[in-house]
């Protein structure tokens, strides 16, 4: 039999208090060099302005036993050079991008990238069957649609 070790549970008492509330959120966070708020900037950027880029942000296991670890930097290198392909691509902040990917590294680039050049994401899932993801993008106003090859040629595909 395995050696059991009982603890007490903490308590509140036991607990640091924070401040609560939406200023007290707001004053945690880095926000943009030049002001402004950006998620991407508060999840990623800043790590990496502070001189923790080369720590691993992310560790991706894939359903096959992969292992992918991405640092800060890595994550805001893609993210970066997604954003870049939206701005190329017309894609104006305030559009929205929509996402059918399974949670592949490529996922998290591409929703930071989005999230990094002010453009709004909304997930959707396989599950969902072709005309319902038509639809979702339809009642959405889809600017883009961000997917791989297995979902297009599953779900997409058919659709033209």
């Amino acid at each position: 039999m395995a050696n059991i070790i009982a603890a007490r549970a903490p308590t509140t008492g036991d607990m640091p208090s924070l401040p609560t509330g939406w200023q007290a959120a707001r004053s945690r966070l880095a926000g943009l060099p030049g002001g402004g708020l950006n998620i991407a900037h508060e999840a990623v950027d800043r790590h990496v302005a502070a001189g923790h880029g080369g720590q691993a942000a992310l560790i991706w296991l894939g359903r096959e036993g992969q292992r992918q670890i991405l640092t800060y930097a890595d994550l805001a290198s893609q993210a970066a050079r997604f954003a870049h392909v939206l701005r190329t691509n017309g894609i104006a902040p305030g559009e929205r991008m929509f996402l059918l990917s399974g949670r592949v590294p490529e996922l998290y680039a591409a929703t930071l990238g989005a999230m990094k050049a002010g453009v709004v994401v909304s997930p959707l899932f396989a599950a969902f069957g072709p005309e319902p993801v038509r639809a979702r993008m339809e009642i959405g106003g889809a600017a883009v649609l961000v997917t791989t090859v297995q979902n297009y040629a599953l779900l997409i595909s058919t659709q033209n």
